[in-house]
């Protein structure tokens, strides 16, 4: 017996992807379920409606049909109130829902008595890194975001020798050397550029050196719990501050991705350093959705600050959406084999580790204590 899984068409601005793919797809329906998508949903990340047909999902005319008799959807986002309004009471609910900046939705969610998991909440252990689309979608986010840079940037990155004589290479500054910074420093060295990095985390210098990088060491040590940095005290953001700025000053991109979940993001850069910047020189601030890394970021718009351009992308991954859409699917997959027992009926009892972590809502409960607790201070 399967389960009935439905795809919609995501509505946010800017939003590309798709939560399934045909390959996901034809993998569920060959497990015996029932997979239906919202006509044009895969349009927008190049997966058109008949490669859905092609493997043996239905493709549906609207989101109210899908709904109908959904017993499990899986989306990119949130869904916003009116598709929440739709969902028959029961149904359970699959998609990087980001709940601290959806609290309106969390508890719309609660109201309509349906189950929730947010897939940004499921904890970062061994057993669930094929589910983890934080590590996906950021990777996909560092690879564009330095080609964004590399595009904005009025250098060549590369050190060329011509007849017209020698280009120095351009320099890159990475801050933040998580999954989004490694690829960004991959990428920039890929084009030739050289490449310093900074985190707050001892351990990812040994990862930036590995790629070929320069690691900007200071003594702090803010390892956090679940692989993120710690918040740091007033004195070490000095410190940090203070070398960072150097860094700033003489590089011609850089990549901002430092991120503390749940939170505002950290101010790395602020006004005076993009003052000392180089002419030219371009910032792409990856924590634009959660406030920048940059104190003159603004989330959505690319602005000229100077001779500085400051770039501020939203829904970065959607720019990339067919192989986003690709490696997010996968995740869904991995965490649908846990949500689906071998007997092909949903799991009542979410007593596994990833369940229960990423349980954001069911039953009219908030489960997850950080959104409640939000949700109660309002």
């Amino acid at each position: 017996m399967g389960v009935r899984l439905r795809v919609p068409r995501e509505t946010a601005d800017g939003e590309r992807r798709v939560a399934l793919v045909p390959e996901i797809a034809r993998r569920l329906v060959k497990a015996g379920h029932d997979v239906a998508v919202e006509t044009r949903a895969g349009d927008a990340s190049g997966y058109p409606d008949r490669l859905f047909s092609e493997v043996g999902a239905r493709v549906v005319a609207s989101s109210g049909e899908l709904y109908r008799d959904a017993e499990v959807v899986v989306r990119v986002g949130m869904p916003t109130r009116a598709e929440i309004d739709a969902l028959p009471e029961g149904t359970v609910v699959v998609g990087l829902l980001t709940p601290h900046r959806f609290l309106d939705e969390v508890a719309a969610l609660a109201k309509r008595r349906v189950t929730a998991f947010s897939l940004d909440l499921i904890p970062r252990i061994t057993r669930a890194q094929g589910m983890d689309v934080l590590s996906s979608q950021a990777t996909v986010a560092g690879y564009k975001a330095m080609l964004i840079g590399a595009e904005r940037a009025p250098k060549f990155l590369p050190m060329l020798t011509t007849a017209a004589g020698t280009i120095r290479p351009a320099k890159v500054l990475v801050l933040g050397a998580g999954v989004a910074g490694l690829m960004a420093i991959a990428t920039a060295r890929r084009l030739g550029a050289i490449v310093e990095a900074y985190d707050v985390r001892r351990a990812a210098g040994e990862q930036v050196r590995s790629l070929g990088a320069k690691f900007l060491e200071l003594e702090i040590n803010a390892e956090g719990q679940g692989g993120y940095a710690r918040e740091l005290t007033a004195e070490e953001k000095a410190k940090e501050q203070e070398m960072v700025a150097r860094a700033v000053a003489e590089a011609d991109v850089i990549i901002t991705t430092a991120a503390i979940p749940g939170r505002r993001a950290p101010l790395l850069v602020s006004a005076a350093m993009v003052a000392r910047m180089r002419p030219g020189a371009v910032l792409v601030d990856l924590a634009a959705e959660s406030g920048g890394n940059c104190e003159l970021t603004r989330p959505g718009e690319t602005v000229r600050v100077g001779d500085v351009t400051i770039v501020g992308p939203l829904h970065l991954p959607s720019q990339l959406a067919y192989h986003a859409s690709q490696m997010f699917a996968r995740n869904v997959q991995a965490f649908l084999e846990l949500l689906i027992g071998k007997d092909g009926r949903l799991v009542t009892e979410y007593t596994d580790e990833i369940l229960t972590a990423s349980l954001l809502v069911t039953a009219g409960e908030v489960r997850h204590a950080p959104t409640a607790k939000l949700l109660e201070g309002r």
